[in-house]
């Protein structure tokens, strides 16, 4: 492509448009994220994709600001920084082909619409902004499409890569294992180092940082196994997640489990329920899944889930736009109250109705429960006598997510 230097009008016109992508409002980049990620539900549904492609497609606006700025209206370089880098490297791993980089051009779509905005406040001269339109179109597409050209080849090295040594063959082994394929128990315990006999307990640990101390991860998978008192088998899922399994324990102690790595803030786990031999090695593991996508759907705000406390929110929420709707029609006004009157009546039906025993367990006299329950039926659309299920299915929902839905 040959380019043709803008006038000194548009290159001036071209610098402020591109100051103000360099510092773009965290509205403009929220609505990137949520075009992004809710155009392409396979990376929405994976909590370090999602964080991969949304800081790719953050650094893609800022590199091609700063390269205006410097130099309005020149042809910009593709990125070749490390969110590319990872972008490929997270793809490979999960077996994804280059489909999901279609993101990409949904962000361009967003990216542009709002550079146009822009330009369309900078000048209403028609002639300038012609150029000014003609310039960024044909500088952005050139620039992503050499960026996309340049993921393409990565991944390419990236399958190389992978396709070798030792891990793998575990991957491969695994792979086998969930698809259900006819590969024998022994060949498998062979090639893993593993035996598949007795009960499986499978995690999913990751880190919301992919761009921070990896190490950590495999820190984190040792420590898990020390809460178990299990020596853990574990996979490289991609960079920042990997996919642990424990043999002989009953379940996990969550309380043993935050004492390991509770310190580690972005380090996230997600736990499946103990199942026998090598179904329950795969429903174990699928569980944990189901897990970790839930926590990454609601922005859950938890650092560790297990599956048998999550199973019925992870179906109520599986739409996330109708989970809302449930919430505010199970929970009326009493969606806002405070969390202490949340928590007595999360408590109070949790104990099967019983004052007693709830104002035992809340270590609170029955006269002040039984005021908070009045007051909760001040908030609730209908008396908690006639609603308990959903408002407990509710407030779990609450529990579980952060943020608002929908």
């Amino acid at each position: 492509m040959v380019w043709k230097q803008p006038s000194p009008r548009v290159r001036d016109l071209i610098r402020q448009c591109s100051q103000l992508v360099v510092n773009a409002r965290p509205e403009w980049l929220d609505e990137l994220d949520a075009a992004v990620l809710g155009a392409n539900r396979t990376i929405a549904s994976d909590p370090e994709l999602a964080a991969a492609v949304s800081h790719s497609n953050r650094a893609n606006m800022y590199f091609w600001g700063t390269a205006n700025v410097r130099d309005p209206g020149a042809p910009v370089p593709a990125n070749t920084g490390p969110e590319p880098m990872t972008i490929a490297r997270e793809l490979v791993r999960r077996g994804l082909d280059a489909y999901a980089l279609d993101a990409y051009r949904v962000g361009e779509g967003v990216a542009w619409r709002r550079l146009m905005e822009i330009a369309f406040e900078l000048t209403t001269d028609p002639a300038e902004l012609r150029e000014l339109l003609d310039v960024c179109s044909q500088s952005i597409s050139a620039f992503i499409d050499d960026t996309l050209a340049f993921i393409a080849g990565q991944i390419e090295l990236e399958s190389d890569e992978l396709t070798r040594g030792t891990h793998a063959e575990r991957r491969e082994t695994i792979a086998l294992i969930l698809d259900g394929a006819p590969i024998t128990r022994q060949r498998a315990e062979h090639r893993l180092g593993y035996a598949l006999t007795g009960n499986h307990t499978a995690a999913v640990i990751w880190s919301d940082d992919p761009a921070g101390d990896l190490s950590r991860l495999d820190r984190a998978t040792e420590a898990f196994g020390q809460a178990v008192g299990a020596r853990p088998l574990s996979v490289l899922a991609s960079s920042a997640t990997r996919w642990v399994w424990v043999r002989g324990v009953n379940g996990v102690d969550v309380a043993t489990l935050h004492h390991a790595i509770g310190g580690e803030s972005d380090i996230r786990v997600a736990v499946g329920p103990t199942a026998d031999g090598m179904d329950g090695f795969r429903r174990s593991h699928f569980d944990a899944l189901t897990t970790q996508q839930m926590m990454a759907r609601l922005h859950s705000p938890q650092q560790f889930a297990m599956f048998a406390d999550i199973e019925l929110v992870a179906l109520v929420t599986a739409d996330t736009d109708r989970a809302a709707v449930f919430v505010k029609h199970a929970l009326g006004a009493f969606e806002f109250a405070s969390a202490e009157l949340q928590n007595t009546v999360r408590t109070f039906v949790g104990e099967q109705c019983n004052a007693s025993r709830a104002a035992a367990q809340l270590h609170m006299h029955r006269n002040t429960l039984l005021r908070r329950l009045a007051r909760a039926d001040e908030l609730l659309p209908r008396p908690l006598a006639e609603s308990g299920v959903n408002v407990a299915i509710a407030l779990d929902v609450l529990r579980w997510r952060g943020g608002q839905l929908g």
